[in-house]
């Protein structure tokens, strides 16, 4: 059985492959998410991480399906104790922004849909820099308060917004950041390393990254001259065109080929070592995709390994 590992200064402790929930409710339908989550609980994974818009951006969707698909699936199967749900708020249609009367109401909405009385891990979404940090922080420390939320995180957040944020936690002795939720994969390193990396570290933050396998480049399926049928594919293709995409993907290829592993949990493996990084955040839309996901739990890439795909995606 895979060791869980803790979830930076939060008391949640977590599989090192957070399942995304951006599919759930989009591209997988309720049945074809429940088979996906149920392959998931079977592997042993416990982190499930969703957003109150998930899916807002599908025509007929308002938002919060994918948490309404997670609701019914704990409810069905009777497992809420089990599973740690990460949930967002700040970008539902309805819930725009981080006031606290927005965070408020965006929290009680995601209660319902998720048929639960607490959420474990709460993250603001987008930032919102017409709020201050002292609101929205005021905000979260009172659901933590009420015993709604666990711990809270930040997603899309700057390194001096996430400082300010945590000195004012510290200031006034009120729930602090736990978790970082950046864009971060082999082919998409700026976003993350540097300032806010070095922040996140400081501050014995957990990093939770998402786009873990750059829209699905990273698992080796998007090659020249190969149509892949997804709603992802052109971003994904993107890669195929850039020098880095291509070096990165060949010492994926290599490496896998001598691990017999998939060119995706490799992929993962690499980013599952760097420096602050707890559980890199997949989705997959039907059972069939899950094995190569949930396999970083059990694959630790050697250093000349991870030095080559480090070299490769600099």
């Amino acid at each position: 059985m895979t060791s869980l590992r803790p979830l930076g200064s939060s008391d949640l402790s977590v599989f090192p492959l957070a399942l995304g929930g951006n599919v759930f409710g989009w591209t997988a339908d309720e049945s074809e998410s429940f088979a996906v989550l149920d392959a998931y609980a079977a592997a042993g994974g416990n982190f499930v991480d969703t957003a109150d818009a998930y899916s807002a951006w599908v025509p007929g969707n308002e938002g919060g399906e994918s948490e309404t698909v997670i609701g019914n699936w704990m409810a069905l199967r009777g497992n809420r104790a089990d599973v740690v749900v990460a949930t967002k708020a700040g970008a539902h249609p309805q819930h725009k922004g981080l006031s606290a009367a927005t965070i408020k109401a965006a929290a009680e909405d995601s209660l319902r849909r998720l048929r639960t009385d607490h959420i474990d891990l709460y993250y603001t979404h987008f930032d919102d820099v017409s709020v201050p940090v002292e609101e929205i922080i005021t905000a979260l420390d009172r659901l933590v308060k009420d015993g709604k939320v666990r711990a809270i995180a930040a997603s899309n957040l700057s390194a001096e917004r996430l400082q300010a944020s945590l000195d004012f936690s510290e200031r006034e002795g009120l729930a602090r950041y736990a978790v970082l939720q950046p864009p971060y994969n082999l082919v998409a390193r700026d976003a993350y390393e540097g300032e806010l990396q070095d922040t996140a570290a400081r501050a014995g933050l957990a990093a939770v990254p998402y786009a873990a396998l750059a829209s699905g480049f990273l698992t080796g399926k998007y090659r020249e001259g190969k149509a892949v049928d997804s709603a992802r594919a052109q971003r994904a293709g993107q890669h195929l065109e850039t020098e880095r995409g291509r070096r990165v993907l060949a010492a994926l290829d290599d490496i896998a080929a001598a691990r017999g592993a998939e060119v995706a949990t490799v992929a993962l493996a690499w980013l599952a070592s760097r420096p602050t990084v707890v559980a890199p955040i997949a989705s997959a839309r039907t059972v069939e995709q899950l094995p190569a996901l949930v396999a970083v739990a059990e694959l630790e890439l050697a250093e000349d390994e991870l030095a080559r795909l480090t070299a490769a995606s600099a």
